[in-house]
């Protein structure tokens, strides 16, 4: 399994849509639930999408 970086899941809790970030601090054990997948959702969503190795191949914008 590859190590996850810790900057990229704080990237990804963060741009986690915020009903989910704030709903995992609610009271109600359904809403805690509800929310808690959705966050996960988006987690692994956003990480399943980040290059993990940089292609040698991709030219850079940027030198």
């Amino acid at each position: 399994m590859e190590r996850i970086d810790p900057q990229q899941l704080s990237e990804a809790i963060l741009t986690a849509p915020a009903w989910a970030r704030v709903g995992i601090t609610m009271p109600d054990e359904k809403m805690r639930e509800k929310a808690a997948a959705e966050l996960a959702h988006a987690i692994v969503d956003r990480l399943a999408d980040y290059p993990a190795i940089p292609d040698p191949n991709q030219l850079s914008l940027f030198k």
